[in-house]
This record gives C-alpha cells, structure tokens and sequence, in this order.
C-alpha cells in the first residue's frame, strides 16, 4: 500500500463483495474512511465458480471503496470460508535444550511446529494455528511461557486448515482486479474478532455467522477457540425453500423471507395472510403461517446441524451465549428459535463500533468485513517481531506459489 497506516478487508460472499478501507491513527485507533458493496455473481456456497463474473463484482466494490476512502489501494487482506475449511485441536511437546533452562521465542515456535504434525490432507493447507494453552513441565494455566524455568514446554492449539486450490481460486480473483493478498484469515476468525471482546470469550460463545451460501462457526470456551468450521448451507436455501414450497418467484420469495417471515417457536401456527402486489406472481395471498413453517424449518435444520457437528450439548454448561450475525441473522424470531434448539441464551450481534460510518456496525452483514480490517490490524501491530512477518509470508507463500 502506499500508506502503510491503511488496512482493507475484502469479503468474497455469495451474495455480496463487501470491500473496506480503515487506517490506524496516531493514537493507535482503527477508523474506517470507506467502504464499498457489490452484488456477488460467479459465487455459490460460498466458493467461485466463475472468476471473470466476480472479478468485476470485486472491481466494483473496490471502486466504491477507493472512492469513499479518496485513495488507492494496492494490499488487501480476504476471508476465506466454504465447506472446505475445517479444523482440528492437537497438542504439542518439545525438550527445553540442556544447555539452558529458559524458555525463549525458539522454543514456542518449535512447539507450534511440533503440533502442526496432525494429519490433514494433503490437498490441504493451513489457515490458522491458534494457541489454547501452554504447559511448563507440566504446570497448566500458563498465559505467556516466554522466560519461564523449566525443562519442558507443551501447547495445545486450535488448527484451522482449508482445500489449497478452493482459497487459490479467491485469491486468483484479487490478482486479477490488480490487488495483492497480504494475508487470509478464515471468515469465522475474522468475525469472532468483530464481534466479540475478551469478556464474551471468557464467558463462552458460539458464533454463528449465517450468510447467503454457508453458515461459519467458531465457538470459545474458557477463553480460547474450541471449534470451528463451515456448513454449507445459509439464507439463499431458505429462500429456495420458499420459492419452491409457496410456488413464488425467486425475488419475491427472498423478498417474503427478509421482510414477513417469523422463525420464532410458535409463529408456525401464525393467523392471517400477507396479500401480495408483484407483477411476477400469478397469485395475491400466501398464508402467513404457511410462510412461517417454511422458513422455521430450514434455520432448524441449520442450528440442528451445527449442534450435532460441533457436540454442544457436551460444551453447553460452558457457553455464555449464542450469538448471531451475517445477512440472515436479520431475520425475525431467529434469536428465540436458536434458544429454543442449543438451550442457551441467544441474541443477535453487529461488529463492536469502530469510527466511522455507523451503518456497518448497525447490520449483522458486515461484521466478517469489519473484522478483516481488525485482524490486519492486529497482525501489524505483531510484525515488531520479525518472526510474526515471516510466518504471514510463508501462509501466504503456500497459497500463491512464487511469493
């Protein structure tokens, strides 16, 4: 970038490109100075299936941003997300040498290398290695082992990984609009940067970002990351669903689902009938209650997926609470009905307000945008450490050969 102050987080969804530009001031805060959106074609669950179309969706939203911002951009940091990404928790060991008995930098990179010997597949790479906690000849609760006495230094990591050619093909995108990817973070980490503080984490929290192609997950307990991960499934199959059970055209079905549906337990035996005016539809009436049942019936099914996939019930003693975001987190009575299935608390989340336009942090659908900008942030503020540096080059080396 030609200001090395500037960090852009560019979101590749299914149904939206959302590009934003924010600069660190001199006091050390995060503002962001623009921000651009671009309806998503070329994208389907989340993954690209036409470069050329999403190319110049990604060159409009850039555009916008650039224009709001008055400056160019050159560097942007992307979210990757699809059914691909998974993850996996493993521990890690290593031998303090004998010629010294402190631990130092060496030794929690070892350590961190020791544990990314779990098997994934080799069509893999990986995306995140988030430390749990660490361990000194076996003394738990240890924040920072850097300095500590001891003969031998253990860790226990959350590994996030992802199919190489899925998240090349995003990043052939990018490259394409001119831009270069300094970093990718997976879609779930950036969203849990902006929607929560340490206090939601130590509290517990499963977050679910449900957008149009895939619901990402990521979910904290006693502080760190637990799980995470990817469904591939989000609003656009609810208004499928709607399209195909109430015989409604596409538009209009997502139309009924953002503006009339009610996913909350008991709407399903709701009175009345929504009369409709849309040149489109042979009809005049749907049933509100038939709505209703629809579209309950397919966020059900997602939280009962995620659920299962996760093994909550086992966590739930731990979790604070459930929190939702994305574009589908608008709908009504999604919070009561995601009560209703993990049996805790839930609630709707936007990103934590940065300055700046107030509009992205009054909808849940920007929250994995706000949170690129953050996790940029957050990385350069690390890259004092040169080892920090040289990790970000290697992630990013491995998914663009030549780097």
């Amino acid at each position: 970038m030609a200001r090395s102050n500037l960090h852009v987080g560019l979101e590749i969804g299914t149904t939206k490109v959302a590009a934003i530009i924010a600069e660190t001031r001199s006091d050390g805060l995060l503002r962001i100075i623009g921000c651009g959106e671009a309806p998503s074609r070329g994208v389907r669950k989340g993954e690209i299936v036409d470069i050329g179309k999403i190319t110049l969706c990604l060159n409009d939203a850039v555009s916008e941003a650039e224009e709001k911002a008055d400056c160019e951009i050159s560097d942007v940091v992307v979210a990757a997300t699809g059914s691909h990404i998974e993850s996996i928790n493993n521990r890690g060991g290593v031998p303090i040498p004998e010629d010294r008995d402190e631990i130092e930098e060496e030794d929690v990179q070892d350590v961190e290398q020791n544990a990314l010997g779990v098997s994934i597949p080799q069509t893999n790479v990986f995306l995140h290695t988030i430390v749990q906690r660490y361990y000194v000849d076996g003394q738990e609760g240890v924040a920072s082992p850097l300095g500590m006495i001891g003969r031998k230094l253990e860790a226990e990591y959350h590994i996030i990984h992802g199919a190489r050619t899925r998240i090349q093909n995003s990043l052939r995108c990018v490259q394409e609009a001119n831009l270069e990817v300094v970093n990718v973070a997976a879609s779930a980490v950036a969203v849990a940067g902006a929607v929560l503080d340490q206090a939601d984490k130590d509290a517990g929290a499963l977050v679910v970002d449900i957008g149009g192609g895939t619901t990402d997950y990521i979910m904290y307990r006693e502080g760190t990351v637990r799980s995470s991960g990817v469904l591939a499934v989000g609003g656009d199959h609810i208004t499928n669903d709607i399209s195909i059970g109430l015989r409604v055209p596409t538009k209009l079905a997502d139309k009924l689902k953002i503006e009339s549906a009610n996913v909350a337990p008991g709407s399903t035996s709701a009175d009345g009938v929504l009369t409709l005016e849309d040149p489109t539809y042979s009809g005049d009436r749907i049933e509100r209650r038939s709505l209703n049942i629809v579209v309950e019936a397919r966020v059900r099914e997602i939280f009962t997926l995620l659920k299962k996939r996760i093994g909550f019930e086992r966590h739930a003693p731990f979790i604070g609470s459930v929190m939702i975001t994305g574009g589908t987190a608008e709908l009504k009575g999604i919070a009561e009905l995601a009560t209703d299935v993990f049996g805790v608390r839930a609630r709707m989340v936007c990103a934590r307000p940065l300055m700046g336009p107030s509009a992205l942090f009054e909808s849940p659908r920007f929250a994995t945008a706000v949170g690129l900008v953050l996790y940029s942030q957050a990385v350069q503020e690390a890259m004092g450490e040169a080892t920090i540096f040289d990790r970000v080059r290697r992630k990013i080396g491995r998914l663009i050969p030549g780097l």
